[in-house]
Order: structure tokens, then sequence, then C-alpha cells
């Protein structure tokens, strides 16, 4: 790969005037990219607080947690130990993940470094310092974080191993490989494009008569089957899950609303400034794909891809790829943190088309708008609540008294609220009255459409009897936008209802309603 001494264009014009802006820039995206990382005041929301629900129970146990969930174990496990040593409050868990993030910062560097030398990792580091996606997910009690850094190590891994196929090395591939796979399931179409490229890397090899690269290549692809054979024992429970469990809170997606919201979310989300930064970013990656700086001013574009970043341009359009044609043939849907496993890549991409601008008041301007915009919606990510859990348990604490009943529709609000409110209320879940801790979404739908909404609300008015009843719910699921009003018009007619809080603007809202007996 290209140092910048060996680049004509590197030294054709100096920093000059610009080495400090460009210094102090750089510098301070860093500190404040670390920072942002653990410091986010938002309430734990669903997907964070069932992982620490699963996590904190006996290690033997969160196997057959998973399997009424969806997800392999190896976060969980590793989740459950961190809180051993650390606790569960929001900052300990969350704390994990954010040095998962850090962990990010060398493999970046040295990725980057890889593909066009020492200037491309100082731009690379310096977009992921204030990257919101980044941010977002190393601020998140998620597997996602690790997800990256696994996916960009097992990439480095065998970068080595391709050119040296030590022992240690491909040794090194499959324990990647086995971690990845026991991570998350997107590591699998993520694994599926990186051996369709290795695949035809040794084809081109051995038509060009590159022996040595030949066995090489091959060798990888052994080790990963090595790591992939570890996943073996989970195989039942992956294919119970597929049966059971898959995505009931949506449809599967297009392959053109994956992509624009992929890049809408690695700009921070669906603010106009995100959305901005993703396109921008993207538009980085075409460069960084198609384009060769001339001179100062100047940047070819060819319709051909550069050879040092194809590799990159694989690994995301096959994963993507993959993904879309399971997704229809199973009925799975597609959340943009799925796409953790590959974005490293599509950010070293970034980095490389911000390296075609040789002017240095160019790249300069070009960072800073990259790195302010990334500075404005990653705070906004950990500083904004993404959950209306607090005020939903503050509402209910203030106007009630314990031993009150608490229903929650979907059941998919119970475990951030249930985590804040004080343990003396009687709480419990849509549509089997059961304890919200959890969410079983095996056979999710069918058990939503074996009760009817006149006949819930009157077990929870039987339940209830003359205590106060409240009812948090949302129309933000696509699996309840009508179930959960009709809940609410049938306890109307025994109970007064009273508003108490209004949905916020958080990605998980929720309204909370206190039904009181009627005057008799």
């Amino acid at each position: 790969m290209a140092e910048p001494d060996q680049d004509p264009l590197a030294t054709t014009s100096g920093w000059g005037r610009w080495r400090w802006p460009f210094t102090v820039l750089v510098a301070a995206s860093l500190v404040v990219g670390v920072v942002l990382r653990f410091v986010s005041r938002s309430p734990l929301w669903l997907d964070e607080t069932l992982s620490v629900n699963i996590a904190r129970l006996p290690l033997g146990d969160i196997p057959e947690a998973l399997r009424h969930d969806g997800h392999p174990p190896l976060y969980y496990w590793l989740l459950h130990g961190w809180m051993a040593l650390f606790g569960q409050g929001s900052v300990a868990v969350r704390a994990f993940s954010g040095l998962w993030g850090l962990a990010l910062f060398p493999l970046v560097w040295v990725a980057a470094r890889r593909l066009g030398g020492r200037r491309v990792a100082i731009y690379a580091v310096a977009l992921l310092a204030l990257s919101p996606y980044a941010i977002r997910y190393a601020a998140e009690t998620r597997m996602y974080a690790m997800v990256s850094v696994l996916a960009l190590a097992g990439w480095l891994l065998a970068d080595d191993a391709l050119r040296s196929p030590r022992p240690i090395r491909l040794a090194g591939v499959a324990a990647t490989v086995a971690l990845l796979v026991w991570t998350h399931y997107w590591a699998i179409w993520f694994l599926g494009a990186a051996a369709a490229g290795l695949v035809v890397h040794g084809w081109r090899a051995r038509r060009a008569g590159r022996a040595d690269d030949v066995g090489a290549t091959a060798l990888v692809l052994g080790a990963m089957v090595v790591g992939g054979l570890t996943f073996i024992p989970w195989l039942p429970s992956l294919l119970y899950q597929g049966a059971h469990t898959g995505t009931p809170w949506a449809r599967p997606l297009r392959p053109t609303e994956m992509v624009i919201f992929t890049l809408s979310d690695f700009g921070g989300g669906p603010r106009p400034e995100g959305q901005f930064l993703g396109w921008l970013l993207s538009l980085a990656l075409v460069v960084g794909l198609f384009g060769a700086a001339r001179d100062r001013l100047h940047v070819d574009l060819d319709v051909r891809t550069r050879p040092a970043p194809r590799p990159f341009a694989i690994l995301i359009a096959g994963t993507l790829a993959l993904a879309c044609v399971v997704g229809y043939a199973t009925g799975a849907t597609y959340a943009t943190r799925y796409a953790a496993v590959f974005f490293p890549f599509f950010l070293l991409l970034a980095a490389l088309g911000v390296d075609q601008l040789r002017s240095r008041p160019i790249v300069v301007g070009t960072l800073a708008v990259l790195l302010a915009l990334g500075g404005a919606v990653g705070a906004l990510n950990v500083t904004e609540a993404r959950s209306d859990a607090a005020r939903s348990a503050d509402a209910i604490e203030a106007a009630g008294e314990p031993g009150d009943l608490v229903v929650y529709c979907p059941d998919q609000l119970g475990p951030a609220t249930s985590r804040l409110l004080d343990a003396g209320f009687d709480q419990v879940t849509f549509p089997e009255l059961a304890p919200p801790e959890l969410v079983d979404w095996v056979d999710y739908k069918a058990r939503l459409r074996a009760v009817t909404p006149e006949a819930f609300a009157q077990e929870v008015l039987d339940r209830a009897g003359p205590r106060q009843i409240f009812f948090v719910y949302s129309t933000n699921y696509e699996t309840h936008r009508d179930l959960c009003p009709a809940i609410y018009n049938a306890l109307g007619v025994d109970r007064v209802p009273e508003v108490l809080t209004h949905p916020s603007d958080a990605y998980e809202w929720a309204s909370v309603v206190r039904f009181t007996p009627r005057p008799s």
C-alpha cells in the first residue's frame, strides 16, 4: 500500500500555515469523540434493557432466554461478566460498549495505513471519532461496537495471512470468525461476502500463475471454515429462532430502502444534518472507489473501481445483497444497526475519498464540515432521550401508589420502564399479563392474534379490582397500531381515563394514561 512519501502528490504542497488548523481540528475531534462515547444521558431503551436483563441471568440460563429473543450468546456472556465486576447501572453497562468503541480506533488506523498511507489513517480516525453512528453504538448497551471491531480485526488478520499464511495468523482468522458468528447473525452474510471475494481472488491468482497466492487464499478460506464450524452447537437454537422468532416488528426492506436508510444512519439518523452528512460521506466513498487525484485541484473519475479499495466495496455490497435475498426469502427485516459489520469499511473508503483532495485549504474545509456535522449530530445522540421510559416512570410514581396495576402495550415498552419504576407496582404486559422484564418473540404475531383487546381489557380489570390502572402504550409499533388503542377504548368503558404524559420526540416514545374507577 502507498505511504505518503511514495505519493508524488503528497509533497507538492506542504501544509504550511494550514498545519496548525489541521492538527487542532483532528486533535479536538479525537478528544470530543472519546468523551461522547461515555456520557450518554438517556435512560436505557428496549434493546439495551433486554441486553441487561438477559445478561444478568445465570450463565446457563442465557442461551434459553435467547431462544426467545433472537441472538447468539457471546455478547451476553461477556456483559454478564462485566456486570459482575462493575454493576448494572446505565453508565457501567454502556461503558462496556464504549471500550469496544475505543478499540476500533487503532484497528482503523492500521487498516487505513494499509489502504492509503498515513494521511488516510489520520482522516479515518478523525471521521471515526465524530461519526454519529460510531458514537451511538459505542454509547449503547448492545453488541454492535463489538461487531465492528471483530469485523475489521478479521479483515486485518486475513490480509496478513494472505501475505504470509503463518499458523498464528490463520488461527487468528479462525478465532475472529468464531467470535463474529457467536456475536451477531449478520456476520454470516459478511463472511459469505468475504468468502466469495476470496474465491474470486484465488481464481484470478490461479489464472495469473501465482501459486503461492492460490495456496494462501485456500488456507485463509480453510481457517474461515474452521472458525465457522465452532458455531455448530448453536445451530439448533438458530433454526428454532428462524422458525419462531425472526423480526415480527417490521417487514423485509427493498434494496433501495436498505441503502438509503443505511446512508442516513451512518450520518446520524433522520435529522436533516444527519442525512446531509450521510450523503457527504457516501460522496467521499464514491471518490475513494473511483477517483484518483491528478493534481491539487483535479480528481479524475473512472468507471472502474480502483484495485486497493475494491475488496471493501465487495464486502459492503455483498453483505447487503446476501442479507436482502435472505430477508425476502425468510420474511426478516433490516435495521441499520446491523450495518455495524461493514461500517468500518465504509468509513475507510470515505477517508480514502477525502485523501483525493490535495489542496490543503480544501482538505481542512472539507474535514471541518464533516466533523462539525458529525459532532453536532453525535452530541444529540447522547444528550437526547432515546426512550420515554423515565417520563413514564416519573408520571406513574407521582400519581400512583404501590400495588397499583401498570399495563404495557406493546410489551416492548415494559423492559425500559420497569427498570426505572418502583418495584412495588404490579406490572404486566399485553397480551398474556406477563412480567415486563423480557419480551418473548416466539410466534409473536400468532400470540397477538390469539387475544382480543376486549378480552385482555377484562382480564386487566379483573386483576386490578379497586386499584388504579396505569396504561403505558404507543402506536409506533407495526404489530400494535390498532391493538393498543382498542385496549384503551375497552378500559375506558368501565374506567375514567386521564392522560398523564403525551409522546415526546424520543425514538421509543410512549404515553401514560391513568384509569380510575367510575363513580358508582
